[in-house]
């Protein structure tokens, strides 16, 4: 208990500017935010190269990303637009493996879910899970080759609005995990739940025995939205079959500046 707190002070206090010290040799780092399509909270500014400067500094392995453009036509709001996919932008050299899910389409480009990875991939598959209405939604789901780890499942996740929505939602999860991934193999389910009523956890400790990675680590599962005063817990990791190490969210800045989630970081041992 004490090293989980301690690290949870760690990343809420300490600057964000140069890389973190990678984790012990035979864990992995595993990070979630929702990117906000690369735009600081109430769409002010284009964030994205901060973005991809914090997100380096946090020192993943796999990175998840929601909300995060695939084609964006029109001009980017401020200065320091890119040209390309933003998940290709955030993955630079540091990532060379990643994955996109494309949920969302309209007449301007799209967005979704992504993956970035430090280890191969050996497979990846977007899953529709869209329920009748205006939100379309998506499950990454791909397959890493983890040498500390093995077969290594990431399944990356962004829940709709509404509640009745995200009961169908989990339960497409849930059918997934029990249909795809055998019960003793390594699994993390991170992404943007929007679970403010702390549905998810009864429903998915069904599904291969998946746990909250701040609940294996014995803290509360932190707030995240709105960046700039946390009043909901909407992110999760969840995993099964791994060892929490350490969970934490990134409340120091510059993290609050760069997206309306703050990002969730956990470290997991084999």
């Amino acid at each position: 208990m004490t090293k989980v707190v301690a690290m949870a002070d760690a990343c809420r206090d300490a600057p964000q500017r140069q890389p973190v010290a990678q984790a012990q040799s035979n864990a992995v780092r595993v990070l979630t935010i929702n990117t906000h399509k690369g735009l600081a909270p109430w769409n002010r500014r284009f964030m994205l190269g901060e973005l991809r400067d914090a997100v380096r500094s946090s020192g993943a392995d796999v990175v998840f990303l929601q909300e995060v453009s695939g084609e964006e036509q029109r001009a980017s709001r401020g200065a320091g637009s890119v040209s390309g996919p933003h998940y290709e932008f955030l993955a630079d050299q540091l990532w060379p493996q990643f994955a996109y899910g494309r949920n969302a389409v309209y007449p301007h480009g799209h967005h979704g879910n992504a993956l970035l990875s430090r280890f191969p991939i050996v497979s990846e598959r977007n899953h529709d899970i869209s329920v009748n209405g205006p939100e379309p939604r998506g499950l990454l789901h791909c397959v890493l080759d983890v040498p500390q780890v093995g077969e290594l499942h990431a399944i990356c996740v962004h829940l709709g609005l509404r509640e009745a929505h995200r009961q169908r939602q989990l339960l497409l999860l849930k059918a997934l995990v029990e249909a795809q991934i055998a019960p003793d193999t390594p699994l993390v389910v991170a992404g943007d739940f929007n679970d403010w009523r702390g549905r998810a956890d009864t429903i998915l400790h069904g599904a291969g025995g998946l746990h909250s990675a701040f609940a294996r680590a014995g803290v509360a599962q932190p707030r995240t939205f709105p960046a700039r005063w946390p009043l909901l817990a909407l992110d999760r990791i969840y995993v099964s079959n791994l060892r929490v190490q350490s969970a934490c969210v990134l409340s120091a800045l510059p993290w609050p500046h760069l997206s309306d989630h703050l990002p969730l970081l956990a470290e997991l041992c084999p």
